[in-house]
Formats: structure tokens, sequence, C-alpha cells
């Protein structure tokens, strides 16, 4: 009877201590839900690696990969690598190398060590479409001096930034939102990257190492920027032509190049950036040879 009893009571313990664990855990999981649900990418990331292995909840693959691409579109490495490594082998998706590489190369360029190393194993497609949860949500183009309570921190940071480079705010919105619709995680097929899609050699030519932080991205974008301006003596639509097919192809045709990308380009921007001509600083560099040639042409 003895020893009836202390059986009956160890299981009441044990019974008490799992209720005790559990209410712990549904605690957690609903702080994490909640942390989530705020966009907070780290939380994503958690919550999905719980649905990803039925860590305290089902397994649900599906929900696991909405949560990671949340937060890989947030530029969260880890996250860009979970989902990476869930597209290389196909766990809830069908399996893509190309969307995986695509994936692992963001994490690697924030310094993911293992993402870095997996890189040899998939592929990269230059025309792989990646998820559409991972592509950018177009948002209005925004050139007009905003009440800065209502700007978002991209646009704080143009606002904070430009000036210190003698840069139109204006201007600046205006690429950002041309070339990468406000995602700081952005990858063209040509392998622009980041928030003003810097190519790996303008990248290393204006100093930015970490191409998907906003900040660098931004100043190495600015300093291009500045450095066509003077290169180009401030005519706004030779810099962007620049700005998209590189400044030797607009000394090439000696205006903007007939390429249909760059003209539409061009054309987007300045129909919401009006001012044909912007100040710049004759001293960052000589200007382009064929400055002097289209003013001849002029007369």
């Amino acid at each position: 009877m003895q020893r009836s009893r202390a059986i009956l009571v160890s299981i009441a313990l044990a019974a008490c201590a799992a209720g005790g664990e559990a209410a712990e855990l549904d605690t957690y999981l609903a702080a994490l839900e909640a942390s989530a649900a705020q966009g907070d990418p780290a939380a994503l990331t958690q919550l999905a690696g719980r649905y990803e292995h039925a860590e305290g909840v089902p397994k649900d693959f599906e929900r696991a990969n909405q949560l990671y691409c949340r937060a890989a579109k947030a530029g969260h490495a880890e996250a860009q690598f979970k989902l990476g490594w869930i597209y290389a082998n196909g766990r809830g998706v069908a399996r893509d190398d190309g969307i995986a590489a695509a994936l692992f190369e963001l994490a690697a360029a924030q310094g993911h060590e293992y993402a870095g190393k997996l890189l040899q194993y998939v592929r990269r497609d230059p025309d792989t479409k990646l998820p559409d949860c991972l592509l950018p949500d177009p948002p209005p183009v925004r050139v007009a001096e905003d009440d800065p309570r209502n700007r978002t921190e991209i646009e704080e940071l143009v606002h904070r930034l430009a000036p210190q480079y003698a840069v139109d705010p204006k201007l600046v919105l205006a690429v950002i939102t041309v070339e990468s619709a406000f995602n700081p995680v952005a990858v063209s097929p040509r392998k622009a990257q980041g928030l003003m899609q810097l190519i790996p050699e303008t990248a290393e030519r204006f100093g930015v190492t970490k191409v998907f932080s906003p900040v660098e991205n931004i100043k190495g974008g600015l300093a291009y920027l500045r450095w066509l301006l003077a290169y180009f003596q401030g005519d706004v639509a030779l810099v962007l032509a620049a700005y998209n097919a590189g400044e030797r192809a607009v000394e090439r045709y000696r205006g903007i190049p007939p390429f249909p990308e760059t003209r539409n380009y061009v054309r987007k921007i300045t129909s919401v950036y009006r001012n044909a001509t912007h100040p710049f600083n004759a001293a960052v560099v000589e200007p382009s040879p064929v400055m002097e040639r289209l003013k001849r042409a002029q007369f």
C-alpha cells in the first residue's frame, strides 16, 4: 500500500512538473508569436525553426517557410541560410538550387560561415526568380519633403546621410525606389545588390564591405552619385544614365545610351525628380571629356 502511494505521489509530482513546463512553454511561444507578429527577424527565425522541427508546435513546413521568408526579406542572415537550406533540400518546397544559391550568397555576404561553405554545392543561375515572399512591395515614390515624424527608417537614413555628400535626398529616394523598391536585400540578375543596387565593382570602388547594410549601401550609392555629378557636371539625365549603364557607356554614345532599359530608367526617375541639373563639387573629379563636346554641340 505504501509503495503504491509513493508511486502515485511520484506520478502526481511529475505531472505537476510537466504542467509547469508546459505552461512555461506556452508563455514562451506566445511571446515569440507576439514578437514575430511585430516583424522581429530573430523571433520570426526562431518561430520558423520550431514549426520546421515540431518543437512545441505541430510540424508545418509551409508555415516555417513563410516565417523564414519574412525574416530573410528583412535581411536576417540566419533566416536566409535556413531558407536556402530548405530550397537546397526541397523541404516543403520544390528543390531549387538557383534559389538556394541566391539565399546562401545573401547570408554569406553578411558573414554567415556555413552559407559560404555550402555555395560550392549549389549552382547560381542568373535567371533565377526569387520566391514571391522575397520580392519587394512597391512603395510610392517619395520625393517631396515629408514630415520627419512620418518618414520610414530608410527615408530617415537618406535625409541624414545625403547632405554629407551634397546630394539632394529627393534624387536619392527616387533612385532607391526605381533600383530596389526600398528592399535592402534586393539582388538583380546582374548581381547588383542592396538598396541602391551596387554591383560588386562599384561597391569595392567606394569602400562598401557590407553591401546589404542599409547605411553602407546608401553611403556607397551617395559616393557614386557625388562622383557622377562632378564627372557629368550636374547633368541629372547623364548622371542617371551612367548610374544605370556605366559612365563609359554614356561617353561612348555621347549622351544617354540607346539601351531600352537605360532610357526607361532615366524616364522613370526624371518623371518624379524634375530638376534637370544638380549642384556639384568640381573638386571631386575632372569632368568627362564628353562634356566639352556636348557643350560645343549646343552652339
